[in-house]
């Protein structure tokens, strides 16, 4: 499974960074997401087909097909491709992960949030629709290396929705979730950092 990818470059210089987005696309074989910090949340007809269009393999993408502005930074979450994209405010830094999506399409959502809250260190408590599909989960997990969530969560504006950490590597890369994105710990970490309550997020 691809690491993280990071690209650095002064706004201005339009041309060498688009040459690298093109190179570094030829290169990939795997998933990405990205997140998009707007104030309103638009739901999934909102967003229409000419997005959708522009999702492919594994990829580095540019942030314009899918936000009008990188206000707070950006944050594309691609659920066919297993990938969680970011644009900081300024362009100077982009990062490709990898992800676990949602089990199954019912589980899935899609459109534009926002996070709202940042927790290190989450603790977890099922949702009840979780509960109802599985009894004998546990009514609460505190922090710590059973916990679900991982080691850091973003969460959404959308009840129960997060990106988050996990402390089993193997779901990453996989429909493994019951709704939520998640990152190896170590890469939700870096999200974490970059990231502010604000940061516009939209899931594809």
């Amino acid at each position: 499974m691809p690491e993280t990818f990071e690209m650095t470059s002064n706004t201005g210089n339009r041309w060498q960074r688009r040459a690298f987005l093109a190179s570094g696309a030829a290169m990939l074989g795997a998933p990405a997401f990205a997140q998009d910090t707007l104030g309103t949340i638009e739901t999934e007809a909102d967003i229409g087909t000419g997005v959708r269009r522009n999702i492919s393999a594994f990829r580095m993408l540019d942030w314009q097909p899918y936000f009008s502005n990188l206000r707070n930074g950006a944050v594309l979450v691609d659920i066919d491709s297993r990938a969680v994209h970011f644009w900081s405010e300024d362009e100077s830094i982009y990062k490709l992960y990898p992800s676990s999506v949602p089990m199954t399409e019912d589980l899935t959502r899609r459109g534009r949030t926002k996070v709202v809250r940042k927790v290190e260190g989450p603790s977890w408590r099922p949702t009840p629709s979780m509960r109802e599909r599985d009894p004998s989960l546990p009514e609460f997990v505190p922090a710590g290396p059973d916990n679900p969530l991982g080691t850091h969560a973003l969460y959404l504006s959308w009840t129960y929705y997060r990106i988050h950490g996990t402390h089993d590597t193997r779901k990453i890369g996989r429909r493994s979730s019951s709704g939520c994105v998640g990152l190896y710990n170590r890469h939700i970490q870096e999200l974490f950092a970059l990231t502010e309550v604000g940061t516009q997020v939209l899931l594809i």
